[in-house]
């Protein structure tokens, strides 16, 4: 990594109040050029708290870009951090029509252009792709990175229709904690606590809405980009990792969009491609993006000599890994990246490889597999990735495809074709895509979930009719892969992927007839990639200066307990937020947080969650000392998802709050 200390421009910092229509400011951060020139201005707009959370991470990139001709402006959502007014769902209108106001405040400031371009990860790629939707005039492009343009079927909260138990607990109970947390003192002054009440009173846990809507309805299509994608028309720079569940969103993106768009998908998780966290390589991704908003922001400034267009760049620029033995963590993985000039490539076909066998085989699998799955959100930590899925296909039935005798490379989405026959009115059918070396070892390549209540769309549930048979078919997620010879193709089927997908009261299971059945392969087949693809060195702008005086409590990552006696399987998650850490304005911030996720592997009624988060935000200097425990828990019988959840706040050695939720959601869907 280098990092970068002299620019173009001499920059300053300024943190201003946003004013919205309503009344309400929004709490903002500015880094811009001296002088009278008008610049354009990059947004990132975010609920995770400019002052503490994101100021790391915001230290890499805002000033790097404001050296360069821009003014990079950070902004936190209402309800959050210490901008004022209530905390609302995600991407809510609110949200939306907040941010709609902002990017019409930044285009009318007399140092601004009134060109305008937003960009973010994850929660900030949502919103930029959601407000391009909305068309404002003066936001002229996007760089969305790692986030998803459907709701429902590519987020946190369903896959295939199925409930996503482990992120749809987490992440809810990770936004119970963020939306518990006060404004702080030193940027709002007195009137914090008040504030903080306020919050903590309009506080209710998102898992309420989450479950309560268990088809894709109207909820979900709100703030779904697939809805229309000839909404959107600013220019889109989306980026995705193989890694990162959200990487689909980037192949539809370049497939659907009518307005400019470029797509880069490599072999990252779920982080910006210039930190250098596992797996890489890392890219040169602020050069990158600057060449997008100096074509778009900047359309009459010359570009440097020698430099191509953005638009001179493959519609697709993807990495294609080499086949690797299975390992939970890779500082870099071996492969090459390609480019495609269109979308679905012509290189690409779509083979079919008939399933191996001719007697149906029932697929019955205990309710704890899926406990090497693996996490759902990669982040480069050591054990983030699915380990050897030897033990996983034992719980499966597996179809191996004949030895390779050439290299088969594939990229995009497989698919299955399955012939089932259920004895059940409900089910869930898992599919893992493996390479399967000479030694036996198994590498997890990519996987896909169907509901069969979706089976015929996500936007209803169909019981199965018992006894008969149907024929169904589901992609999985993308990939860019190549499996060598003298290596297997394997497709594992199962019944069940605790922790990953909440299980159907039934426990039955299916059979599948290979002899109606085929999995399908996006094959590239040869010929010239064209000019090599190439990225420059990551660079980023100085770090921000945290110091860390306390680690973190010493536990595993993650850690599986086997109770043999009772059948049960505990999985613990350490999602690794722990530790002080000390910013340079004096504020240490305490944060640990632990996921638990239980089943018995003959009852998908025992299925359990539970997440504890303690936060700390302490200023010793003013004695000011906030501290947040909370506590979520999900079960569920065969009518309904019971859900618990607790948050206790002091300030100092007094309780200021304490509320408990207790809710029962039936099972619709889910």
């Amino acid at each position: 990594m280098h990092i970068r200390t002299a620019f173009p421009h001499e920059t300053f910092r300024e943190d201003v109040r946003i004013p919205l229509p309503d009344g309400t400011e929004l709490y903002a951060r500015i880094w811009r050029p001296y002088g009278t020139e008008p610049v354009p201005a990059l947004l990132e707009y975010l609920p995770y708290r400019l002052s503490d959370w994101t100021a790391p991470r915001d230290a890499q990139r805002h000033p790097w870009y404001a050296g360069h001709g821009y003014a990079s402006v950070r902004v936190d959502v209402r309800g959050h951090g210490n901008s004022e007014g209530l905390p609302t769902d995600e991407y809510s209108e609110t949200e939306l029509a907040d941010g709609l106001a902002v990017i019409e405040w930044l285009a009318a400031q007399p140092w601004c252009t009134g060109n305008v371009g937003m960009f973010g990860i994850s929660w900030g790629g949502f919103n930029s792709l959601q407000l391009a939707a909305r068309a404002p005039e003066a936001l002229k492009a996007i760089v969305t990175v790692c986030s998803a343009d459907d709701r429902y079927d590519n987020d946190v909260h369903y896959m295939g229709g199925s409930v996503l138990a482990v992120d749809m607990h987490a992440w809810a109970a990770t936004m119970l904690a963020f939306a518990s947390r006060p404004p702080d003192p030193a940027h709002v002054g007195d009137v914090w606590r008040d504030r903080w009440l306020e919050r903590l009173d309009a506080v209710d846990p998102l898992i309420h809405t989450w479950l309560a809507h268990q088809s894709r309805d109207a909820y979900w299509q709100h703030g779904s980009a697939c809805e229309d994608y000839s909404a959107i028309k600013a220019a889109v720079l989306a980026v995705g990792g193989w890694h990162d569940p959200y990487r689909d969103t980037v192949l539809r993106l370049v497939e659907h969009l009518d307005s400019p768009v470029r797509g880069i998908i490599g072999p990252w998780s779920h982080q910006y491609p210039d930190r250098g966290l596992p797996p890489g390589p890392a890219i040169g991704f602020l050069q990158e993006t600057l060449r997008w908003w100096d074509r778009w922001l900047k359309p009459d400034a010359e570009r440097p000599s020698g430099q191509r267009d953005v638009m001179d760049e493959p519609l697709l620029r993807a990495w294609i890994s080499q086949s690797h033995p299975p390992a939970t963590v890779y500082p870099e993985l071996p492969g090459r990246w390609v480019g495609d000039a269109s979308w679905p490539s012509p290189r690409v076909t779509p083979t079919v490889y008939p399933l191996p066998g001719e007697q149906p085989r029932p697929v019955r699998s205990p309710q704890h597999t899926g406990v090497d799955a693996g996490r759902f959100f990669p982040f480069g930590n050591d054990a983030d990735l699915p380990p050897d899925q030897r033990e996983e296909d034992g719980r499966s039935v597996c179809f191996d495809l004949p030895e390779l005798t050439e290299a088969t490379e594939i990229l995009g989405r497989p698919q299955v074709r399955l012939r089932l026959t259920s004895q059940a009115r409900r089910g869930q059918v898992i599919a893992r895509l493996c390479d399967v070396a000479p030694d036996g070892s198994s590498t997890l390549v990519t996987r896909g979930v169907l509901n069969l209540l979706a089976r015929h769309g996500r936007d209803r549930a169909v019981e199965w009719e018992p006894g008969t048979t149907e024929d169904i078919t589901f992609e999985l997620n993308g990939i860019g892969h190549t499996f060598p010879p003298g290596h297997r193709i394997r497709l594992a089927l199962s019944s069940a992927y605790w922790p990953w997908i909440w299980p159907h009261p039934e426990a039955d299971g299916w059979t599948v007839d290979p002899a109606g059945s085929a999995l399908e392969l996006p094959v590239r087949g040869e010929g010239s990639d064209g000019p090599p693809i190439a990225f420059e060195p990551p660079e980023q702008a100085a770090p921000l200066g945290v110091e860390f005086p306390q680690a973190a409590e010493e536990r595993p990552e993650r850690r599986v307990v086997r109770d043999v006696a009772a059948g049960e399987w505990t999985l613990e998650v350490d999602p690794r937020y722990g530790g002080t850490r000390v910013y340079p304005d004096g504020l240490e911030f305490t944060e640990d947080a632990l996921e638990t996720y239980r089943i018995t592997s003959d009852d998908p009624t025992s299925a359990r969650t539970r997440s504890t988060w303690s936060v700390r935000l302490h200023r010793p200097d003013t004695g000011w000392d906030a501290r947040i425990a909370t506590v979520s828990e999900i079960s569920a019988d065969a009518d309904a998802f019971h859900t618990r959840n607790e948050v206790v706040c002091h300030d100092g050695d007094e309780e200021v709050f304490r509320r408990t939720w207790e809710r029962s959601i039936p099972r619709t869907a889910g």
